[in-house]
């Protein structure tokens, strides 16, 4: 069975806001149990995720915002955008709910970078993490095969690029990254494309793409936690996404013990879109048998 969607206009209209260091930050939340943070990746925003919101809310407290520069959220044009803040923000909305309990992640592509930052934070005693999910990511600098247009965007016209920065050019990208038979419909299009467009987001593109060479400088760290082995991971990727599909799984399964991994054939870069029926099940799959359920402290 399908996934029912959820119309962008009624996604907004449930949004709430916070502030995060005087920006105004757009959020999601629904359900109750664990905590279950859902982190979107680069373009778009958190509405990535509405195919599976309402059957992840009936098990868990799913909770998601437009990260700063993304969707809805503020854009400060003269902003130095980082992947390190934007775990911050993560962690500041999570502190603005008042979630004291161990945070179970999904990330796709950007949001893999942030997740792995609050693993790596996790380590440091700093944040509580209970698992971690990545769609298709740049987990590893050495496989990410970027877009001729993410070249373009950290090149010294990257300013001019994200400026002139349409729907076509939009359509354009994900016609490359999207599996054949997934691609999104030119409704679908319309939305992602309002989500950028909001806030005069082209206009930041060239400062967001940043997180690329970020990347490399926090790899090792990165790499570092996930080879721990402490906390439950999972890989879900479609295999034919030419930025982080079957290459970079295979690399995953070279670096990372145990490597639990699940390769969706003919799904592309955005797997909670093309396939949102077979995310959720393999989600489902990871949580009900290789994460523990949170400890009873019993009382005296």
């Amino acid at each position: 069975m399908p996934l029912a969607e959820i119309p962008l206009s009624a996604w907004r209209k449930r949004s709430q806001t916070f502030v995060f260091r005087g920006q105004p930050i757009r959020y999601w939340t629904a359900g109750q149990g664990e905590p279950l943070l859902l982190i979107h990746g680069f373009p778009t925003a958190s509405w990535d995720w509405h195919y599976l919101w309402q059957p992840l809310s009936q098990r868990y407290r799913v909770i998601a915002c437009d990260m700063l520069g993304f969707g809805d959220s503020a854009k400060p044009l003269n902003h130095t955008y980082s992947l390190l803040e934007q775990a911050d923000l993560q962690q500041a909305l999570l502190a603005h709910l008042q979630v004291e309990q161990a945070v179970h992640f999904l990330a796709h592509d950007y949001g893999d970078s942030v997740a792995q930052e609050l693993l790596a934070r996790h380590y440091e005693d700093l944040i509580d993490v209970a698992s971690c999910v990545f769609l298709n990511g740049g987990l590893f600098p050495e496989t990410h095969r970027p877009l001729l247009t993410q070249k373009l965007l950290l090149s010294p016209l990257g300013w001019m690029i994200g400026r002139v920065f349409t729907r076509d050019a939009l359509v354009k990208s994900f016609h490359q990254i999207f599996g054949p038979d997934t691609r999104p419909s030119e409704s679908e299009m319309d939305d992602f494309w309002s989500l950028i467009e909001c806030n005069r987001g082209p206009r930041v593109m060239h400062k967001l793409i940043h997180y690329i060479p970020e990347r490399r400088v926090q790899r090792d760290r990165w790499v570092a936690a996930m080879q721990r082995g402490e906390v439950p991971l999972r890989v879900i990727d479609g295999e034919v996404d030419p930025i982080s599909g079957a290459h970079m799984v295979e690399r995953y399964r070279e670096l990372i013990p145990d490597a639990d991994t699940v390769l969706l054939p003919g799904i592309g870069h955005y797997p909670q879109t093309e396939a949102p029926v077979q995310v959720l099940k393999h989600y489902l799959e990871f949580r009900d048998h290789f994460v523990l359920p949170p400890r009873k402290v019993a009382c005296s």
